[in-house]
Parts: C-alpha cells; structure tokens; sequence
C-alpha cells in the first residue's frame, strides 16, 4: 500500500504559475499510488495569488478517475458574486472508503497574529493491510499556540475514535443515521504540520497516550533512526522558512509499524512550494 501526502498550494509552482495539470502529472510519474492525501486545495477561490478561481477538485478527480474522492472544507467564505470560496484538504483513495468524518480544529482568536481555519479530514479506508483510518491536516502556520492546540484536538480525536473500535452495533441503529460503521485503532496521519522536526510539537503529537491508545510514530524516524529529516521546504527558495526544514510529516500508529517498508519525497519537482512525500506499507 502506497500514500503519498502533499501540500500542493493550489497548484501554484515556483515560478508563480497555477497549474493542476503539473500537479497530477508529478504524481503519476512518482509512483502508482494507492492513496493520495492533498492539502491546500481550492474551490472557486480566485484572490489567492495566480489563481482563476477553478474548481480544483473537479480538475484533480478528472486526473484521477479511478479514484474516490473525499473533500475536507476548512475555509467556506462568500466570493463576493453571490458564490462560495472553499479551501482545504482532499483524501484520494483507491481503495474501498467506509465512513467518513471532517472535523473542524480549535480556531482561537489572536488578534495580532494572522490565522484560518484548519480541517482534519478522516476516512476509514480498506487496504490489502487491513482497514485503517487514514487522516489528513495543514496545521496553523502563524500561531505555535494554535498549532498546539490543534495537535491537542487531533490527539483527542484519535482516543475517541480508537474507544469507539469495539462497539457493537445495535438493532435499532441498522441501516439508519444511528448507524455504526467499523472505526479501527490503526491509522496514518500525514500533511503539513507546519513545524520542524525539532520543533516541540514534534515531540507532541507523539508522546505515548496513558490508556492505550496506540501512539503516533514517524515513518522517517522509523526508517531512518538519529538521521535528520529530509528536508519538504526550502529547497527552493521560499520566504517562510531561513534554511530547509522538514513540515511534512507521515504518521502511522503502533501496529502498523511492522508494515512499514519505505519512506520516500521528491526534492526536485518544483511544482509547489513543498516536496511531495510518501511512504509504502505491506
């Protein structure tokens, strides 16, 4: 099983370009991905820099069309004509998709420090591994205190689901809105998290749980012990961070660790202003 995860900045290269096209063309010459997890991509939103407002999920699914499609909105605004501008993480799955959640993060008010609203996309997702639930995010950028409230909610998010892997579904709830679909422990988390991996929150999102929740592990610290990470930002030059870091990160829990088999990113493509990372499970 392939995933691949990438913040693709709506598409907009280093050159200032918006292109899709570009965008489905570096995955398909990557590799043959099994799942693909997008963060930043939008609908009908032209005032971000180089882009004509284009539906950029119904470009991407045309490129994928072998592929089911779940969308994660975060930011939901008017345009201004009477329409909606959307921006957000999208989960691409080939494999079979069970249910499906989209949990808004903490958004807390600072005044003084630009921020949006952040989404975490989650999917229950049958692979040829067994059924886990695969999660996508962009975390705060701005505001380390949001970042960290928002690794607080993911970690929350992730008990609560894994409390609710044993439920047993009863008669009443069959076929209906009551209804309870299988939610297992296991997971991968991936995205821009927005830190380096020295950063403390590094160090938060992993810290082992009290009541056995499986814990977060990181698929390139798995691989590659006492190395430091691969860099996903600054390769090229951009003007958010001082010297190459690593922002994004594959997470995967406790028991699929023994799958773990490659972590992999491009450091050439130039597509978007982070690299494309992946990782392969069997």
């Amino acid at each position: 099983m392939k995933l691949l995860s990438w913040n693709i900045q709506w598409g907009r290269n280093m050159d200032g370009d918006v292109d899709l096209q570009h965008i489905a063309q570096t995955i398909h010459q990557l590799d043959d991905f099994d799942i693909i997890c997008l963060q930043e991509v939008a609908v009908n939103f032209p005032g971000l820099p180089g882009n004509r407002g284009d539906d950029q999920i119904a470009v991407l699914s045309a490129s994928l069309p072998d592929y089911c499609m779940i969308y994660g909105i975060g930011t939901d605004v008017p345009d201004g004509h009477g329409g909606r501008s959307q921006f957000g993480n999208v989960i691409f799955s080939r494999f079979p998709v069970g249910q499906v959640w989209r949990h808004l993060l903490p958004w807390q008010a600072e005044l003084s420090t630009p921020s949006m609203q952040r989404v975490l996309v989650e999917a229950v997702v049958t692979t040829n591994i067994g059924s886990i639930r695969v999660m996508t995010t962009h975390l705060e950028y701005y505001s380390q205190r949001q970042r960290e409230m928002q690794i607080d909610a993911i970690r929350y998010l992730h008990q609560e689901a894994c409390s609710m892997s044993h439920r047993k579904l009863l008669p009443e709830e069959r076929g209906g809105t009551f209804e309870v679909f299988p939610r297992p422990k296991e997971a991968i988390l991936c995205g821009d998290l927005n830190f380096p991996a020295t950063a403390p929150e590094h160090a938060q999102i992993l810290a082992p749980f009290d009541d056995g929740t499986p814990a977060f592990h990181d698929t390139w610290s798995l691989l590659n012990p006492w190395v430091p990470h691969a860099p996903t930002v600054g390769i090229h030059p951009v003007d958010f961070v001082d010297q190459p870091e690593c922002f994004d990160f594959v997470l995967i829990t406790d028991g699929l660790v023994k799958h773990l088999k490659q972590h992999g990113s491009d450091a050439e493509t130039t597509a978007s202003d982070h690299q494309p990372v992946w990782v392969e499970l069997n």
